[in-house]
């Protein structure tokens, strides 16, 4: 996982590998809000194979000729993974239009469910995601599985590093965070062609030539070159196509670029320098001891709320009952900082890559920008259980929302997963 160098269990690891297809990967939505089958608003309930979330909603409006804002869901789920989830669109009031909602055949995509709600979803009214995973390619799957479970069981005491997993940065064009990282700096033009240009070597050849005329400021001809998997790309480029014809590109027109994107898109750049810089922090706070107190931490309980005024005895019983937990900051303008050798840490990390609290301000487009918040280092895992199959070991277990199962099967495997 991106910047994280810190395991919390002392198992070997059972090596393995996972995603050899994509069924091998199964992830399930646990919902806040369930449908109650009245209401203006239509709520699908998706089985997607092989396909983002983002991409599902973008097919949904525009074959319904909709506002992909009309479009709600609570969280992104794995591209390379069977995955379900409720999809939610907003105003479809009349039967007819509930008709063409079931009516609809979209790419690798059922609808196993569609029925009114009263309510708009929104990102993150999740409870959390259930998971059964397949490691492969094992030396001994009876062994392995004992294993999984030693680890398994101490990681349900203790908790797991609340790491971003490679989905947060992209896989295998890694560039999410390093476009976050030059709009934090306020180089727009920077931004940009990390996405469009930046040409990397396990991209089709077709994809790198595309970025390389980029590259070389031909912009007609890298969007001509470009395929149907940059979508997003397409998108930004059509836009400095359109700015070019007009005289030189200004920040202005690299801004206009960046907002022809979705708007999640948009907000993931900083949201994944933030959690490269998170993912730091955490390794070296698990260091000090991933279900202990140490003085200065600040804590959060179970509905992310500071916790104050606690001995830290107090302190202790909260994280050690799973009522709250020690936090690492995703850096922004106005997150504090912990006390103690804890804060002077988390202001070191800062210092090491040179830059403030108010970069993040992103003041060239602030939009972009964020203030920061305090985040658990560890989420909690529950109903988990490894059982052996003839092509290995299947991994079954729940966890918090927002968490990646990923940092619990590096635990398991003591290996890099993705």
């Amino acid at each position: 996982m991106l910047n994280a160098n810190a395991y919390v269990t002392a198992q070997k690891g059972i090596g393995g590998s996972i995603r050899n297809q994509y069924e091998d990967f199964y992830v399930e939505e646990i919902p806040e809000i369930v449908p109650d089958g009245e209401g203006p608003n239509v709520y699908v309930w998706i089985e997607k194979l092989g396909r983002t979330t983002l991409d599902v909603v973008l097919d949904i409006a525009r074959d319904l000729h909709i506002s992909r804002k009309r479009m709600g869901f609570a969280g992104m789920k794995d591209k390379k993974a069977i995955t379900r989830q409720w999809i939610c669109i907003a105003n479809m009031d009349s039967e007819e239009q509930f008709q063409q909602v079931e009516n609809l055949d979209i790419y690798k995509t059922d609808f196993l469910k569609v029925v009114r709600g009263r309510k708009k979803l929104r990102m993150g009214q999740l409870k959390g995601n259930k998971f059964k995973i397949l490691v492969k390619d094992l030396d001994d799957i009876e062994k392995s599985v004992d294993i999984a479970n030693e680890v398994l069981k101490e990681l349900q005491s203790t908790g797991v590093p609340n790491y971003f997993g490679w989905q947060r940065f992209g896989k295998p064009r890694t560039i999410t965070h390093l476009v976050g990282e030059a709009l934090v700096e306020n180089n727009l033009e920077k931004a940009v062609g990390v996405y469009i240009g930046n040409p990397q070597g396990d991209e089709s050849d077709e994809n790198r030539l595309a970025r390389q005329a980029y590259d070389d400021g031909n912009y007609e001809e890298s969007l001509n070159l470009m395929g149907k998997g940059m979508r997003y790309e397409k998108m930004m480029l059509k836009e400095l196509v359109r700015e070019s014809k007009r005289g030189e590109l200004t920040d202005k027109s690299y801004m206009n670029a960046l907002h022809a994107l979705p708007k999640p898109l948009q907000r993931m750049f900083v949201h994944a320098y933030q959690s490269y810089l998170f993912n730091e922090a955490v390794s070296k706070r698990v260091e000090m001891g991933i279900n202990k107190y140490v003085e200065g931490d600040i804590v959060i309980d179970t509905e992310d709320h500071i916790v104050r005024d606690k001995t830290s005895e107090e302190f202790q019983e909260l994280i050690d009952n799973f009522k709250a937990s020690p936090t690492c900051p995703l850096y922004g303008t106005k997150v504090p900082f912990a006390d103690g050798d804890v804060g002077e840490m988390e202001k070191d990390i800062l210092k090491n890559y040179n830059i403030t609290k108010e970069d993040f301000e992103v003041s060239k487009m602030p939009r972009l920008g964020s203030h920061g918040l305090r985040r658990s280092m560890r989420f909690q895992v529950w109903d988990a259980s490894a059982i052996p199959t003839d092509e290995g070991v299947l991994c079954e277990f729940s966890i918090d929302k927002g968490s990646y199962a990923t940092a619990v099967l590096r635990e398991i495997m003591k290996k890099d997963v993705i």
